[in-house]
């Protein structure tokens, strides 16, 4: 008959005296680690001891126990107990409460120490979150939790995040299903439904990277560095009921606004308010957007205006910051690095000059009354107002007033210039000596009367011919005059102050993509203008001395930046001006820009531009999505995607082609071997009246768009 393992004894447990306890050479921990003794006795005096000690008797030289006792494991909560006397909380014989085990037991104390410290197993991480969020929802505050602990405040706020995670990640995390890494990614947002959305879509993407989990739980909010977010602060946005997302384990830039609609509903309102403010000011018109269109300028002209005046206090004030900022500079000249009070000092000098020095605009109240002003948003958030503008239908209209009969004409009307004003038009007066065609009556002979218009004409006729032939003669005259015309269209709008019949024609641009105002293009055009605008003279009149003084290299600068303007490389859809643009021009001004475009060295990767969802991919059906990917890539990292839908596809093929330098067919410059040949086109055009073909870019399968895809008219998908 079999026999049964003999039970196990327990050892008892004993309250023993703290001071006939003594340390034991054979502790297997030499290394200090993990939580202080001071630490440990903070602890201890307020919880108290949570585990015993291991004990066993001391015996003297012939065996026998001495009544003291020696501690083989434990010692960290036996030094902390020590400290706790010391500091005179505890009695030096308080009672312990401890195991005693045999002295002349068979497990050596080398081992007993050994498997205490070997067998105690670390809570799991998603325990402390839940325990930390269970002291939360007992009462308990951050601050406490934290110096309980021993640690800080943000420690536990980042626990209590993890534990606001879907509890369905959290088992999947308890599994080594997930990393810690992704955990934290999923903790940067509160909807637990997203969260699972999420983590399935994983399984079907080869990236995995925290990054692209905090990419997908915020790609519908707005950041808080958003000039929308900065322009009605968080403040104002947080009282409204939106919620800020926050990252509290990877710098996050102040978080994300998760609700865009009550953003923009509030954006809206403000700049609402802000117009009508501006309005008051007596314009005609105000017209405020978060994003005005680029070129929102052309066509307009700006009305004269004048800085404001100082105040005597203010010239006071600007001389006496002038005065002592000159005297700091003085004083550290020969030190390299200023104390750092000092230069906080400088620059609050520079910063209230700049205020004092940047005068508001003063506008005559009559000029303002056709004139208007543009508010919008820069991308610090601030207001960026443009006033004085006048639009081409507000300009006062002149009617000439009814001429005499005969060949006097216009008694009051300005012969040369008779879109003048009136008053301008009364302070031309052309005389000359005697009589010619049309002699004056006698009896009026004592009167000088404006010439007739009929002869005027006729008189000016043979000068323009004159003038035509010596300018012909004169290539560098002809070159300024051209750059003149051309600055005057450019920078003075409305002004034609010029004989010569040249201007530029600024392209406009009815179909823009979001953003295009700011991008590297557009800034780097606006640098340029405003650059040149600080070159040349406040007074159209002035200009054409002041061109006179700019070398060549200067003039040839300005004038490429002022033809810049007429550059148009648009496609547009025929039907749009009843037949008076046709394919075939269209076709031909395209080639055109490719022939510039190979000239300049034309570089749209380097422009700036990349294809997003916003101004391609999620305008164009779900095969051109997938053909781009295969462009920019291969087939295979195009398979990786194909079973998303719409919305992800373009999201993870803006991702995918972050890097890849792709561009769309209307975005590219064929190489020489692909050029326009214009021979082809003119056998073609008898057949043009037939049929008008499309650019190649433009061609598409009809089944290409599907009900889900949400497309505009632009060019990208105008194969209908």
């Amino acid at each position: 008959m079999a026999k049964t393992a003999p039970k196990i004894i327990l050892s008892g447990a004993r309250d023993i005296p703290l001071d006939l306890i003594d340390l034991s050479q054979s502790n297997v921990r030499r290394v200090k680690a993990g939580v202080s003794i001071e630490a440990l006795a903070d602890d201890i005096a307020r919880r108290g001891l949570l585990q015993s000690l291991n004990l066993r008797p001391t015996l003297d030289g012939e065996g026998q126990e001495t009544g003291r006792f020696h501690l083989p494991a434990g010692g960290r909560r036996f030094r902390a107990l020590e400290l706790l006397v010391k500091r005179k909380r505890l009695a030096k014989n308080a009672p312990v409460p401890c195991i005693v085990k045999d002295a002349h037991d068979p497990i050596s104390e080398e081992e007993d120490s050994l498997a205490e410290n070997t067998h105690r197993e670390q809570l799991h991480p998603l325990d402390q979150f839940r325990g930390m969020k269970r002291l939360i929802d007992q009462g308990d505050d951050i601050e406490t939790i934290a110096a309980t602990f021993m640690t800080t405040p943000a420690v536990v706020r980042q626990r209590l995040k993890l534990a606001s995670v879907s509890p369905a990640l959290h088992e999947i995390y308890a599994e080594d299903g997930m990393t810690l890494d992704q955990l934290m990614a999923f903790s940067v947002s509160e909807d637990h439904a997203r969260q699972e959305q999420v983590w399935e879509l994983l399984a079907h993407s080869w990236n995995k990277e925290p990054s692209f989990i905090r990419s997908k739980l915020t790609e519908n909010t707005v950041r808080v560095s958003d000039k929308r977010a900065l322009f009605v602060g968080i403040d104002a946005y947080t009282e409204a009921g939106g919620c800020v997302l926050r990252d509290l384990f990877t710098a996050d830039d102040g978080g994300w606004l998760q609700d865009a609609a009550l953003l923009d509903t509030l954006v809206a309102a403000k700049l609402q308010a802000e117009a009508e403010r501006i309005g008051g000011e007596g314009w005609k018109w105000v017209t405020a957007a978060v994003d005005l269109p680029y070129g929102h300028l052309n066509s307009l002209r700006e009305i004269d205006s004048d800085p404001a005046a100082l105040t005597d206090a203010e010239s006071a004030r600007a001389e006496a910051l002038t005065a002592e900022g000159n005297a700091i500079e003085a004083e550290y000249e020969d030190v390299e690095e200023l104390p750092e009070e000092v230069a906080a000092r400088i620059e609050a000098i520079d910063v209230e000059l700049a205020g004092l020095i940047e005068r508001p605009r003063t506008y005559d109240p009559r000029e303002m009354g056709i004139a208007g002003a543009f508010v919008s948003l820069d991308t610090d958030g601030s207001l960026y107002i443009e006033r004085g503008w006048v639009r081409a239908e507000d300009e006062p209209q002149v009617e000439a007033e009814p001429g005499h009969d005969g060949a006097e004409g216009d008694q009051s009307a300005d012969p040369i210039g008779p879109q003048q004003p009136a008053a301008s038009a009364r302070s031309i007066v052309v005389t000359v000596a005697g009589g010619a065609a049309d002699e004056p009556d006698d009896d009026d002979e004592q009167i000088i009367k404006p010439l007739p218009d009929r002869l005027v004409s006729e008189l000016t006729a043979h000068r323009t011919l004159a003038l035509q032939d010596a300018f012909a003669a004169s290539p560098s005259t002809a070159f300024a005059a051209v750059l003149h015309a051309m600055v005057l269209s450019a920078f003075y709008s409305g002004r034609t102050e010029s004989c010569l019949g040249v201007s530029v024609q600024r392209t406009s641009f009815p179909n823009q993509a979001p953003g295009m105002k700011d991008s590297p293009s557009a800034r780097s055009i606006a640098a340029r203008h405003e650059a040149w605008e600080k070159r040349l003279p406040d007074s159209d009149k002035a200009l054409w001395d002041a061109l006179m003084l700019l070398d060549g290299g200067d003039q040839a600068a300005l004038f490429a930046h002022c033809a810049s303007f007429g550059v148009n490389a648009l496609w547009e859809p025929t039907s749009r001006y009843d037949g008076r643009v046709s394919a075939h021009g269209v076709e031909r001004r395209l080639a055109h820009s490719h022939v510039l475009a190979r000239a300049v060295g034309l570089d749209m990767v380097a422009a700036g531009w990349k294809p997003t969802v916003e101004n391609y991919l999620g305008r164009v059906a779900k095969p051109r999505i997938l053909m781009a990917v295969a462009e920019a890539k291969d087939d295979q990292t195009a398979g990786l995607i194909d079973h998303l839908k719409k919305g992800d596809m373009a999201r993870e093929a803006e991702r995918l082609l972050a890097d890849a330098d792709w561009l769309p067919e209307p975005l590219r410059t064929p190489a020489i071997e692909d050029a326009f040949d214009p021979a082809a086109v003119d056998q073609d055009e008898s057949a043009e009246a037939d049929a008008e073909a499309l650019p190649a870019f433009l061609g598409g399968d009809d089944d290409e768009v599907t009900a889900e895809d949400d497309l505009s008219d632009a060019y990208a998908i105008a194969a209908e």
